[in-house]
């Protein structure tokens, strides 16, 4: 199968050279990201009951191009950026995680002004690699992100238990959460209890290994002021949030079922205690229609924003 194109509403520009400008800044003024980054406007800040949207984009850093069956879904990087734009176009969206490469674009762009903006930390555990457990930070410190005034770092946590190489993935993430909590910026914490089978590493996504996994997650580092859960929706959620008093935010991977079923399940996950919004990439930028714009909007329209029609 391939991906549907952008609907036609949805083309930003088709020119090949579109974002050749990036590249001369890139080569003539380096430092134009972090005059940017410190130029720009910041997210007016973080409140409960105001459920936040964060658009994923740190899936190619680890090798993951893949949504559906097109195994190279996230490679053209043009499109890749279109399709963000469009999506961090429509004012209910809040921000993004990306890696550094991505982070730098938008922000070239002007795509983050008034955002919230998460780094991703840790993508050395590449997709389908023979130590892909041994997941080491390749990507934003904790001290880059304070440079660029972002508002915290996003770590993939996953525990094998059959693994020698899980010890060294939850002691880097206990560092990193330290290093973002000296900062006071956020730590994202993703656990999961994976599995090997047939040589590819697999994620548990039953309810009992989700629980668990937030259970070993949230001890790490020397204090969990500042750290939040990013969760798969699964069966019992109602279980699953009753295990962390820690904000929470969705993600949607790259789920089975309709547009409509997914789109069910998270409405019904919202509205949970502590789910403080969706940090989700492919589903919504890669729809099986191509309307980038339509996904966005439907989901934004599962959010509690009751905060902010109470100002």
């Amino acid at each position: 199968m391939t991906l549907a194109p952008l609907a036609s509403n949805n083309v930003l520009d088709d020119d090949p050279r579109r974002y050749e400008h990036l590249s001369t800044i890139r080569l003539q003024d380096p430092g134009a990201v972090v005059r940017t980054a410190k130029a720009r406007r910041r997210h007016p800040g973080l409140k409960y009951g105001k459920q936040n949207f964060i658009v994923a984009a740190d899936h190619p850093a680890r090798g993951a191009l893949a949504v559906g069956n097109d195994p190279v879904a996230m490679a053209d990087r043009r499109q890749l950026l279109d399709r963000l734009q469009i999506a961090l176009a429509n004012p209910h969206v809040d921000g993004v995680l990306a890696s550094p490469d991505i982070m730098d674009d938008l922000l070239l762009l002007g795509a983050l002004e008034g955002k919230l903006v998460f780094g991703s930390m840790n993508r050395g555990g590449l997709s389908g690699l023979v130590n892909e457990i041994d997941d080491r930070f390749t990507g934003h410190t904790a001290a880059a992100l304070e440079t660029l005034g972002a508002d915290g770092g996003k770590m993939l946590t996953r525990i094998c238990l059959g693994d020698p190489d899980t010890v060294s993935t939850l002691e880097a993430t206990a560092k990193a959460i330290d290093s973002l909590a000296e900062r006071k910026l956020i730590a994202m914490v993703e656990p999961f209890l994976s599995v090997r089978e047939n040589g590819r590493v697999r994620n548990d996504l039953s309810t009992n290994a989700v629980i668990k996994s937030i259970a070993i997650a949230e001890g790490l580092g020397s204090t969990s002021a500042y750290t939040w859960m990013k969760l798969p929706v699964v069966a019992e959620m109602e279980r699953v949030m009753a295990a962390t008093t820690m904000p929470t935010v969705l993600l949607g991977g790259d789920p089975e079922g309709t547009q409509d079923e997914v789109f069910a399940s998270w409405q019904a996950a919202l509205a949970l205690p502590g789910v403080q919004g969706l940090t989700v990439g492919r589903t919504l930028l890669y729809p099986k229609d191509g309307d980038v714009a339509a996904a966005v909007a439907t989901a934004a329209s599962l959010l509690n924003r009751s905060a902010q029609a109470s100002e």
